[in-house]
């Protein structure tokens, strides 16, 4: 039994509509879940964003703290040192390590906003 040539094209163009029909669908399908990744991607950076910005707010109160504690005691170091070289010596080290923790403290604040800046490639 041997088929028409007039059968043949109809098979074609079937096979091609019903091909069409689940390349539409597929597409379709695959824009839905690109949205819902690109909604979910937003979500977690936002998470992500969240913590970090956390993060960096213990960063730099614990900086800030440190940097508090060693002024005081430089202080004390430097009122109780009597004239003593070495002690207005170990008050002048810990005067510089109050220094150091302030800078981190503001050094932090300042590296996450250009951080965030690339990141989001925009300023706010």
């Amino acid at each position: 039994m041997q088929q028409t040539p007039r059968r043949r094209p109809r098979k074609r163009a079937r096979a091609a509509a019903l091909g069409g029909a689940a390349l539409a669908a597929a597409l379709l399908l695959a824009w839905g879940e690109a949205a819902w990744a690109q909604e979910a991607a937003e979500a977690s950076t936002a998470d992500i964003r969240e913590v970090v910005e956390r993060l960096r707010n213990v960063v730099v109160a614990l900086a800030s703290a440190v940097g508090t504690l060693l002024l005081a005691i430089a202080g004390l170091r430097w009122m109780l040192a009597g004239g003593d070289p070495s002690q207005i010596d170990a008050a002048k080290r810990a005067l510089s390590g109050a220094g150091i923790g302030y800078g981190i403290a503001i050094l932090a604040t300042a590296l996450m906003a250009v951080l965030d800046y690339v990141v989001s490639g925009s300023g706010g």
